[in-house]
């Protein structure tokens, strides 16, 4: 699988950036669609899309540098040539949340049902950009046969012929990982249209639903991130899932009126 698109001299475009950039403004429509109406200025989304983008991106940068500092200590240069791969979701996640809440503070906006506006999106775009590792032919998993691969019935033909990696033929961990945040999205959807949810159980859902996934995913992968031998996304998930269930049980204690994410709201003025 060629990852160029084309080459134009020494400028080459990527099909890993051109995802990316298809995830980022799909996301962003949904976003300001939703944000429509709870009367959120589409200026106060765009500006803080626009910074959660930057820090999101150099947060899952610097997550993935750090656990491969060895390769990065004698190839700095490549640290930023992130149209290549190398972004950790995990890390976009952290620092990407971090903006919002702050954000959010700034302006005195309720964080919890900004979160949920971007749930879905989010969840769309990780399904959208999982098929730049596949361009990259990275994020795959275990070696198996050809016939187990075409046995499992739910794989294209065009992906497995392409999973066939250095000799072998691997696990598609990446197209697993996409159709898992594809159902989180429509799932994501039905759940913010019931009556009684409240802020914040969307973010506790994909907290949840994301990290029993990676958790999962992360046994099979051949190139996960690791400390001390012990593979850090399966770590982060278990965090992740706690941190959820956590959120849940508190939002679900509170009287059933409280909170409601899809009340009417005073107009957010920026």
């Amino acid at each position: 699988m060629n990852p160029v698109i084309f080459n134009i001299g020494n400028y080459e475009l990527r099909w890993y950036s051109v995802l990316i950039a298809i995830a980022v403004i799909i996301g962003y429509v949904l976003i300001v669609s939703e944000s429509r109406r709870f009367k959120i200025k589409k200026e106060f989304m765009f500006n803080m899309m626009f910074w959660t983008l930057i820090f999101a991106i150099i947060g899952a940068r610097l997550y993935y540098v750090a656990f491969n500092l060895e390769y990065y200590r004698t190839n700095v240069l490549e640290i930023f040539q992130i149209w290549k791969g190398g972004l950790a979701i995990h890390g976009a996640l952290l620092f990407g949340a971090i903006t919002i809440i702050i954000y959010c503070k700034k302006y005195k906006v309720r964080v919890g049902k900004i979160l949920d506006i971007i749930v879905p999106a989010l969840l769309l775009g990780q399904a959208i950009g999982r098929w730049g590792n596949f361009f990259n032919s990275e994020a795959y998993g275990s070696i198996v046969s050809y016939q187990q691969l075409v046995n499992m019935k739910i794989i294209p033909q065009f992906i497995i012929d392409n999973m066939f990696i250095n000799g072998s033929y691997h696990l598609p961990m990446f197209y697993f990982e996409s159709l898992w945040c594809l159902l989180g999205f429509f799932l994501s959807l039905f759940l913010r249209r019931r009556k009684y949810i409240k802020d914040g159980q969307l973010v506790a859902f994909y907290m949840m639903w994301y990290s029993v996934a990676r958790f999962v995913i992360e046994t099979f992968r051949t190139d996960a991130l690791l400390f001390n031998g012990i593979r850090v996304a399966r770590v982060v998930s278990v965090l992740m899932f706690i941190i959820g269930l956590i959120i849940q049980f508190i939002q679900s204690r509170k009287p059933k009126l409280d909170e409601l994410y899809n009340k009417a709201e005073e107009e957010v003025r920026f």
